[in-house]
């Protein structure tokens, strides 16, 4: 019988990259949440080309079809830091 490759999964690859493991095993908490392509959901925080971040809604408006703006930043902190009080808004008001 002749040997074949065996390909390997994605999702095994992606985890040999440290994409898909949890913050303790890639070193930052951060570099987890950044990384991760698996999920549905977009990354919200993009980079502009005058250095400012902008922080997207996660949701797509139906009308438009394109995320709404919720803020302009100068750091990328800063865009995280509102995003964890957009979301804290969202399930606790």
């Amino acid at each position: 019988m002749p040997l074949v490759a065996r390909t390997r999964p994605t999702c095994e690859l992606r985890r040999q990259a440290g994409h898909l493991m949890p913050p303790q095993q890639t070193g930052t908490f951060k570099s987890f949440w950044n990384l991760r392509t698996t999920t549905k959901e977009a990354v919200v925080i993009r980079r502009l080309k005058s250095g400012e971040y902008r922080l997207y809604s996660r949701k797509v408006d139906p009308k438009t079809h394109k995320r709404k703006n919720l803020g302009t930043f100068k750091s990328r902190e800063a865009a995280e830091k509102h995003e964890r009080e957009v979301q804290y808004f969202k399930h606790h008001v």
